[in-house]
């Protein structure tokens, strides 16, 4: 009765909440080499349209860096000779950049262009009808041609990897407790942390080649770019892999039923890995309790990581932030299952 009813009650609520198309409060750097009262009637056109957060920057390149570093996801770029291309006979001409990595914000970015313009227009002279004196020319960083694969690929490769590997352990202790074979293990003088551990080592083998094996089809079949660090991505892979493992452990620990494990593996697991992690609807964009709540999803962490690494080239100072709450989430998953385990060993 409670899986029929009430969790599809919750699940309605909690993702209906969560889930967000509307683009607003986007991160926009904002570089005014003009500085003329017709450049700042084009940034208020920006700013009054109530869908950008502006942030001023000293040069073009510093506006690049703040994408680079995802402090923004797209730049206003006004030259000093703005002011004077809107002269009669002349066209003014500003440039957008756009963070083409997340393709969802980039296509809103470009559906709010041409709004921003118009208004520009009409503020700047509202009796030309017959002609744009401002033009805004986009460019897409990191994914010029706004590749869906792109963008999907790295990110479903951390959906699959999660599930997999929670669906996995899920059941490890649950069947032992079932089976009757717990009783053996409870007899035997490893420690729990031990028997932890060796649940885990061979799903995570099995995990590392399963990354291999992704990453390989999305540069060979998909063509997605990497530019960043080797290593690095199988280091975060390694430890986002490992917490997945460690998550599906404690349900394991928690339920002693496989049934029960398979539930909660997939409620906890699949679903909000597909819809909470930003691998669909951009995280910045959720309300404020959920944008938080998405804060103790793995997947959310190493999503930020694989695109960053395949499509950004970051490095690993970039990318440090989600690193080190990957294994923030790791310790604290490991430590919850082994201490609920302990329990289970000495009631």
């Amino acid at each position: 009765m409670a899986v029929a009813i009430v969790m599809p009650l919750v699940m309605v609520l909690f993702f209906g909440f969560a889930i967000e198309f509307n683009m607003d409060k986007i991160p926009l750097a904002i570089f005014d080499g003009s500085k003329t009262t017709e450049s700042r009637v084009l940034i208020d056109s920006f700013v009054s349209s109530k869908y950008f957060i502006p942030k001023s920057v000293y040069s073009p390149a510093h506006a690049i860096e703040t994408l680079d570093g995802g402090l923004s996801k797209t730049a206003l770029i006004i030259k000093p000779e703005f002011a004077r291309d809107l002269m009669p006979y002349r066209q003014a001409k500003v440039q957008i950049l756009i963070d083409g990595a997340d393709n969802s914000s980039a296509a809103s970015v470009v559906g709010y262009l041409a709004g921003v313009q118009q208004l520009a227009m009409t503020r700047l002279f509202p009796e030309m009808t017959f002609r744009m004196p401002v033009e805004i020319h986009s460019r897409f960083l990191f994914n010029p041609e706004l590749n869906s694969q792109w963008f999907v690929v790295p990110g479903l490769a951390a959906v699959i990897i999660a599930v997999l590997s929670i669906l996995l352990t899920a059941l490890t202790v649950a069947r032992e407790w079932e089976n009757g074979s717990m009783e053996l293990l409870l007899g035997t003088p490893v420690r729990p942390f031990d028997i932890i551990l060796g649940k885990l080592l061979p799903y995570a083998v099995m995990g590392v080649i399963s990354i291999v094996f992704v990453f390989m089809m999305s540069k060979l079949v998909f063509n997605v770019p990497f530019r960043g660090s080797f290593i690095l991505y199988m280091l975060s892979a390694l430890i986002f892999l490992c917490t997945y493992l460690a998550q599906g452990l404690l349900i394991s620990v928690l339920t002693r039923s496989q049934q029960l494990s398979m539930q909660f593996a997939m409620l906890s697991g699949l679903l909000p890995s597909m819809l909470l992690s930003g691998f669909i609807f951009p995280t910045e964009h959720m309300p404020p309790f959920f944008y938080y709540f998405t804060m103790i999803l793995p997947a959310r962490w190493f999503i930020e990581i694989s695109r960053q690494l395949f499509l950004q080239g970051s490095g690993f100072m970039q990318i440090l932030p989600s690193f080190g709450m990957l294994c923030l989430l790791l310790l604290v998953l490991l430590g919850i299952a082994t201490k609920k385990f302990k329990k289970d060993v000495e009631p």
